[in-house]
């Protein structure tokens, strides 16, 4: 199994939701991500690492 782990910066809030930029030189894997704030509870979060497995 394969894997890429790909961390990304708070970039703003909506919403409903965090919006994250991708820190990649070069081509970008997914780019923007958003994620539910429910996700979260209270807190803000400042970065997230989102892991890709593949078979």
């Amino acid at each position: 199994m394969d894997k890429k782990e790909i961390e990304f910066e708070f970039e703003r809030a909506t919403k409903n939701t965090y919006r994250f930029q991708e820190k990649a030189s070069g081509n970008p894997a997914i780019g923007t991500l958003y994620v539910q704030k429910s996700v979260f509870g209270d807190k803000e979060p400042k970065k997230v690492k989102v892991t890709v497995e593949w078979e």
